[in-house]
C-alpha cells in the first residue's frame, strides 16, 4: 500500500523560526517522513540546513551558537541596513557550497520579486543565493540581485509556503507558522517597527493557508524578538512540544488516506 508524500511547509518568523528545528526532530522521532520541503525566510534557511544533511542535533548546537553578530553586516543605508553577505557565507558554508538540487529532499525556496510582485521558488541553483533572496526583509536586509530580479524575503508573499509543496506533489500537508503577531509589544528600534509590520501585514494572507494545510502546527513564539537570537534554546523547545501536541492528529490523517477507498 502507497503511503501518502508528506509536505512540510515551514514559514516565515526570523529567529522564532528555530522553531522549525524542534518540528522535525519530534517528526522524526515519530517516524513521520518528510517528502517535501518549501521554506520562506528563516524556514528557507532551516528547511536548507536540515536537507543538506545537518543531523538534528548538530543544528540544535549551531542554532545555540547563533549570534546576531555572525551575520549583521552594516552598511551605509541606501535598500537595507544589512549587507547579506555573511549570513550567506554562513549557509554556504554549512550546505557545503551544494545547490538545491542536489539536497537530500526536495525542497523550494520562496523569494519575492520587488520590482513584479510575483512569488519566485527556487527549486535548483546556489542554496545560498536562494537562501540570502528568501531571508532578505525588506528595509532591513539589501535586497538580493539575481537572473536579473531584485528579491526580498519569500515571507511578503507567501509566509507559510503550503502552495508550494503541494506543487512538488505531497499529498499530505503539514505547515508550521511562527510568525503571529505579539501584541502590545515593546517598539524601540528600527528593526521592531519593520518586523512588526511585516507580521501585522502578513496575519491575514495566513488564514487561508490553515485552510489549505491538512495539519497548521503554531508554536507560541511570539513573546520572543524576531530579530534578537536570544532564547533560542526556549524557541526550539516550544516547537518540539506543540509539534508533539500534533502527533496523533498527523498519524490517524496518514492512517485515513492508507485505508482503502469503500466501494
Amino acid at each position: 500500500m502507497r503511503r501518502p508524500k508528506i509536505g512540510l511547509a515551514l514559514g516565515s518568523g526570523g529567529a522564532r523560526g528555530f522553531a522549525h528545528l524542534g518540528v522535525i526532530k519530534v517528526l522524526k522521532a515519530e517516524g513521520i517522513p518528510i517528502d517535501f520541503l518549501a521554506g520562506s525566510s528563516m524556514g528557507a534557511m532551516v528547511g536548507c540546513l536540515y536537507a543538506a544533511g545537518l543531523d538534528i542535533d548538530r543544528l540544535y548546537k549551531l542554532a545555540g551558537a547563533f549570534k546576531r553578530k555572525y551575520y549583521l553586516d552594516f552598511t551605509v543605508p541606501k535598500m537595507g541596513l544589512i549587507a547579506g553577505k555573511r549570513v550567506k557565507e554562513l549557509v554556504r558554508i554549512f550546505t557545503h557550497g551544494k545547490n538545491i538540487e542536489q539536497l537530500e529532499i526536495p525542497v523550494g525556496v520562496v523569494a519575492t520579486d520587488l520590482m513584479t510582485g510575483e512569488k519566485v521558488v527556487f527549486r535548483q541553483g546556489p542554496i545560498a543565493d536562494a537562501v540570502r533572496a528568501s531571508i532578505s526583509i525588506p528595509g532591513i536586509f539589501v535586497p538580493e540581485k539575481l537572473n536579473g530580479r531584485l528579491l526580498v524575503d519569500g515571507g511578503v508573499v507567501d509566509r507559510i509556503p503550503v502552495s508550494v509543496v503541494k506543487e512538488m506533489g505531497a499529498d499530505l500537508i503539514i505547515a508550521v507558522d511562527v510568525s503571529r503577531v505579539k501584541t502590545n509589544s515593546e517598539i524601540t528600534s528600527i528593526f521592531d517597527v519593520i518586523m512588526q509590520s511585516v507580521d501585522i501585514m502578513q496575519n491575514e494572507l495566513v488564514m487561508s493557508r490553515e485552510i489549505a494545510s491538512d495539519v497548521m502546527i503554531r508554536p507560541r513564539v511570539e513573546m520572543y524578538s524576531s530579530q534578537a537570537f536570544t532564547n533560542i534554546d526556549e524557541i526550539i523547545l516550544i516547537g518540539e512540544e506543540e509539534a508533539r501536541k500534533q502527533i496523533g492528529k498527523i498519524k490517524s490523517i496518514i492512517d485515513r488516506w492508507k485505508e482503502p477507498p469503500i466501494e
